[in-house]
This record gives C-alpha cells, structure tokens and sequence, in this order.
C-alpha cells in the first residue's frame, strides 16, 4: 500500500434517525462575530431550509455545509480557521478522475515491489496488480474526500441526483479542521504505520460523525438521508448482502480498519485526558495498527524493528526502493487470515489469537534478470507460542485454501490454476517465523539460501 492513500479519505456509514430541534441556549450572533458552534451565519442548532429531493441547489448548499462545519465545531470543540469549498460529483466522475473504472488504466503506475507484499499476504494475486486494486476498490467504496493540497472537499454523491449525505460531509470536515490545526500533509513509509497513522486521522473523523448522528436522534434536526439503494457504491456495513462486491473484499478489510478501530481508540485517549489527548494525537501517531487495535500498548509497546539478511545469489536482488521492505503488521495478518479462511470472528472485529502477538515484521521483495519476483518475509511475535499459531495458520491456508502440494519439508507448491502460483518455504525459530516464496521450489535458496546449507 502507497502513501498517496493518505487523501483516500474514504468515510463508513451508519443509519440515523431525524427529531426536531430543540432550544438555543445562545445570542442570535456571537460575540465578537465567531465561536465554537457558530459559521458563516449559522449557530450549530438552526433550522435550515432545503429540499434534498431534488438535490440542493447553491444557496442551499452553502447554508449545509454551514451548520454542519458549525456542529462539527460542537461536537469536536474546535474552531475552523477557515471556511472549507465543497463540491459534488456522480461516482461516474470519481471513477474517471481515479482511474478505477474497470477500463484497465489505473492512475498509478504498475509497482511490482507492493505486488510481492500484498501476494505475501494472500490478498492480491499474480493475475492483477496491487495498483489497479487499490484504485478499483477505492472508486468503488469512497464516498468522499478532503485534499490537503487544495483544501476542498469532494462529495461522492449516492444517487444519480447530486446530493450530499450529512455523514460524509461532517467526515469531510473533520478532516479539513485537521488540516487547519494540526496539517494532514505527513506520510509514512510502511503499510502498518500507514495504517495506525489513519487510526487517529480517519478514527477522530468517524468519531466525530459518531457523535454528530447521535445528536441527530437527541434534539438536532438534520438533513435527510440520500436513498442509497442502487447507488452503485458497493456495501457500506459490511453486513454481506446478496450483490456480490465488485472490488477485492480482502483489500478493503485492510484499508478498512482505520475507520472501525480508529473511533474507539480516539474514545478511549478522549476517556483518558479530553480532546486535548486528541490534539496530542497528531504530534505523536501510534507507531503500529497493533497500538489502534489495542489501546492499552499505546505508547509503550513499540514494534520490534526486523531486518532480513540479504542471503540471495546472483540472479535474484532486492528493489532499488527505500525503504528496501515493507511492514504490513497485525491488522494486514488479520485480514490475511480471515480471507484464507483461518480466522471465524466477525470480519471487522480484527481480532484474532493468530494475529494478536504480532511483535513485527518485514516483507522484502526480489526479482530476477527474466521477469520472476519472490519475496522473503520475516515475522517477529511475543511468545513461541504465537509464533506457531502464526506459522501453523500460515501453512494450513496455502494448503485448505490454494491447494499446494508439500514436496518436501517446510516446502509447499500452489498449482498453476490458482493466483497464488508459487514455491514457498515456511520455517519457524523460536519466535521467529520466515516464510520466502519465489516462482519455483529451486528458486528458494537463490532467493533467500538457508543458514548451514
């Protein structure tokens, strides 16, 4: 996974209901002309007029995004220090600024380092590449997003009709009043830091919404909600309707995760020191998905920083790339193993004794002078224990879900007809589990030769 997922801002979903408003317990305008709860003109609990029907016309539009930027302020008690341009396009139009149309012209380039770590993870296999996934599942899944270079959001509407969902505008907008506090333009260079860095930008974000649809059932009046019945924006519940999805489901329980775990974690440092633990967030991220998905490693527990020997011969070499391999971490091993149907919990539950124990890990991608590329990948866990849970699950998805053969020990053959074709050795050493995989059995060692042999 790329860093240009970072603006991906993609939002979850949830059904609310819409009361009537209840008193104001404020001046008709502020003193001084601004305050928390107050934008553009519109107090956070005013009523406004619209008909969404039809789509909101300019006006309408404009006093939305008003009262929703002023109730985002009340929500999150934080005042935007600028006003923030919304605009709305059909999911057609996301689909073609994207690139994900299902044409085959992805938007980003063909990146066959990131091809060998999400092969790793069993995920995305040899007959698509990572890039035209990732951009399949995003123009299928986003409902909208925020773009720190530009400073606008973007609506992705629901129904053919232009309209704005209120959940994924006050979304949106959190993500601007980041931007406008703390800056959004950071990166991070592996997937699982990635990962954890979005647990506190799209976790704060979703955590907020939260809040605002509360109040939409305790005395706001809100905006109805947009008909979302065959709008062609894939499941947003995860409840597994009949429609088959149109984009890699493993993928997206990855990309996911941020949006589910990140609230309660938010919630739980809110708990812990108020919205100004928030704040504090954003100057010192969680270092793995492991501290999201567990708040009570947060800070302390730091990953183990793995590295792997570079033992391969002549023919294959590591990528020209920095850094030279990648950390999926414990979210990525949950999703890995739910979809290679290791793991029986709720999908977005993302816990699991395999994957919980995850210590570190790192993923280093090869290739040869012919066109053949491998990997070897080197995992760290807490105990021996989970080290074999990992390493038995490992094995047992090669064999009950891709139907390798093992021609020899720790040796496992996937055949031709699966996406998944390749020789893998899968060896563990006390809490350490390395698995290298590459296009036949006697690549193996020339990709990654065994100690003492």
């Amino acid at each position: 996974m790329r860093k240009e997922l970072l603006i991906a801002l993609a939002v979850v979903l949830a059904g609310c209901t819409v009361p009537s408003l209840g008193g104001s317990d404020h001046p008709e305008t502020p003193t001084g002309g601004d305050a928390i709860g107050y934008e553009n003109g519109y107090w956070y609990d005013d009523p406004v007029s619209v008909t969404t029907g039809d789509g909101l016309n300019e006006s309408e539009r404009e006093a939305v995004v008003a009262r929703t930027m002023a109730r985002v302020e009340q929500v999150r008690d934080l005042e935007f220090k600028d006003s923030v341009p919304v605009s709305v396009i059909s999911r057609a139009e996301y689909q073609n600024r994207s690139g994900g149309n299902g044409s085959g012209g992805s938007s980003r380039p063909q990146d066959p380092w990131n091809d060998q770590v999400w092969e790793a993870l069993l995920l995305i296999g040899e007959d698509s590449g990572s890039s035209e996934e990732i951009d399949n599942t995003l123009s299928t899944t986003v409902q909208g997003y925020y773009s720190p270079s530009r400073d606008e959001i973007v609506i992705v509407s629901p129904t053919e009709t232009p309209q704005i969902d209120r959940r994924t505008l006050s979304h949106e907008l959190v993500h601007a009043l980041q931007d406008q506090h703390f800056g959004l333009n950071g990166s991070a260079k592996t997937q699982d830091t990635q990962l954890s860095r979005q647990g506190v930008t799209e976790g704060e974000a979703n955590y907020v919404r939260i809040l605002y649809e509360r109040r939409c059932g305790d005395g706001w009046g809100c905006i109805a909600l947009p008909d979302r019945t065959n709008s062609g924006g894939g499941s947003d519940d995860g409840d597994g309707g009949s429609q088959e999805p149109s984009y890699n489901e493993g993928l997206f329980t990855v990309l996911y995760q941020p949006y589910v775990t990140g609230p309660r974690f938010v919630d739980q440092m809110r708990s812990d020191g108020g919205w100004g633990a928030v704040d504090e967030l954003h100057d010192d991220f969680p270092d793995s998905t492991e501290q999201v998905l567990h708040p009570d490693k947060y800070p302390d527990e730091k990953p183990v920083n793995v590295s792997v020997t570079d033992r391969s011969s002549d023919e294959w070499s590591r990528f020209d790339h920095d850094p030279v391999g990648d950390t999926v971490g414990e979210t990525s091993i949950y999703a890995m193993m739910y979809h290679n149907g290791q793991v029986e919990a709720d999908r977005y539950s993302y816990e699991s004794d395999i994957s919980a124990g995850w210590g570190g890990d790192l993923v280093v991608p090869y290739r040869n002078g012919s066109g053949g590329y491998g990997y070897v990948w080197e995992t760290r866990w807490d105990t021996e224990e989970d080290a074999r849970e990992f390493e038995q699950a490992y094995r047992a998805a090669l064999t009950e879900e891709h139907d390798a053969s093992q021609p020899r020990s720790n040796v496992y053959v996937v055949p031709e007809d699966d996406q998944f074709n390749d020789a893998f050795r899968v060896v563990r050493s006390g809490k350490t589990v390395r698995i290298v995989n590459g296009p036949t059995v006697g690549d193996l060692d020339d990709i990654h030769q065994q100690a003492g042999s």
